[in-house]
């Protein structure tokens, strides 16, 4: 059958990085940038600020703008995009087996990449900071670009339509069976890294491709 792979990022092909107090990063780099970050900061950052749709992706910047802008004070000059973008810049390291997984799935169908991710740029930085790049996949989205969070099924469908096939013709390959997992209810086929790893996925893409 004609059918179509898409892999998670973060967790399943790659380890990245991350702050491990968000509100405190962000907070420095605002202030690096001029920004006179309120005393609060941290309820600020934690509360809700945007009614978006149920399943929508909120730009990590407009909550960072929105949480100053709610204690009066304003990020002039991007300063909010900015700050963000250089709080997660990430050091990456390329899981065992992910090279040879992606160069396997071509000989399947089209490749993809589907990432939740709220943080502009994160997706491409770490990519190029990976032993991955760009040209492996033939659809690279992002929540933060398609404006959907997994497990909502307009995350996949956009991912899927991309890669010129539905969603029944998907195999998703990912570490969250709550989040990734959900391609199983767009019709798709999802297999979880943590019970068959990278190096192991070839064998069971076939199983997949020929069952």
């Amino acid at each position: 059958m004609s059918v179509a792979i898409a892999f998670d990022l973060f967790g399943t092909l790659v380890a990245a990085e991350r702050p491990a107090d968000p509100a405190a990063a962000v907070a420095t780099e605002l202030r690096e940038r001029g920004v006179d970050v309120p005393a609060d900061w941290v309820d600020a950052y934690s509360e809700p600020h945007i009614d978006a749709p149920e399943g929508a992706e909120v730009p990590l910047p407009a909550h960072v703008s929105a949480a100053l802008a709610s204690r009066g004070v304003e990020a002039p000059n991007n300063a909010a995009r900015r700050a963000v973008v250089a709080a997660f810049d990430p050091t990456v390291e390329t899981r065992s087996g992910a090279v040879e997984a992606l160069a396997a799935a071509r000989e399947f169908g089209p490749v993809g990449l589907l990432s939740n991710c709220s943080v502009p740029e994160l997706v491409g930085r770490t990519l190029i900071r990976s032993e991955l790049g760009r040209d492996d996949f033939d659809a690279v989205v992002s929540s933060v670009g398609c404006g959907w969070r997994k497990p909502d099924r307009r995350a996949f469908e956009t991912v899927a339509h991309r890669l010129g096939v539905s969603t029944a013709a998907l195999i998703y390959i990912g570490d969250s069976p709550a989040v990734d997992g959900a391609i199983e209810a767009c019709g798709g086929t999802y297999i979880n890294v943590e019970e068959c790893s990278l190096t192991q996925l070839p064998g069971r893409l076939e199983t997949e491709v020929s069952g």
